[in-house]
């Protein structure tokens, strides 16, 4: 069998399908998940990268940042009005590149392989940062903290879920230029 879109399916013979298996055409057909994860991302990146261009946004990550070995040499060498300018400008940037990737689908994968490196980095703060686990009646769970790291987890997804999809959009891009 031909790997097959899901959207490319719908088209072939709707009947045949009942409605729960349509309705995930549809939604791929319409492209929402690539839509809806962009435009997240997006907000998310200028949102956080902004808030990380002031004082309360660079005290408040100040814990994770010191308690990562990956990251940590960074507030040492900027300090961390300047590191955290940097890092909020670096999710700016991604921000910035991944609108680009809309009309030139090759910057979109540069923006997303930020991602991909901003996101793996701070995920794994949440094996580094203190008090990201807490102890309920002999049980580990996630606090707050831990749960704020773990978003990241999902922003990676995304960033790669982005790569992918403004990857195959700039292949058709070249293959339509031949």
């Amino acid at each position: 069998m031909k790997n097959l879109e899901l959207g490319n399916m719908y088209q072939m013979n709707k009947k045949e399908h009942n409605i729960i298996v349509r309705f995930a055409a549809w939604i791929s057909k319409k492209n929402l998940p690539f839509f809806v994860i962009s435009i997240g991302m997006i907000v998310m990146l200028l949102w956080a990268g902004s808030y990380k261009m002031t004082i309360p946004g660079a005290d408040g990550i100040v814990p994770l940042v010191t308690n990562s070995p990956l990251i940590s040499w960074h507030f040492k060498l900027l300090g961390t009005y300047v590191g955290s300018d940097f890092i909020g400008l670096t999710e700016v940037i991604a921000a910035i590149l991944i609108i680009i990737g809309f009309f030139k689908p090759q910057i979109g994968i540069i923006g997303g392989a930020i991602g991909i490196i901003m996101f793996f980095t701070t995920s794994t703060m949440l094996i580094t940062t203190p008090d990201s686990l807490v102890d309920v009646n002999g049980v580990k769970y996630m606090s707050f903290l831990g749960l704020f790291l773990y978003k990241d987890i999902i922003g990676l997804g995304a960033s790669l879920f982005l790569i992918t999809q403004f990857g195959k959009k700039a292949m058709l891009k070249e293959i339509k230029a031949r």
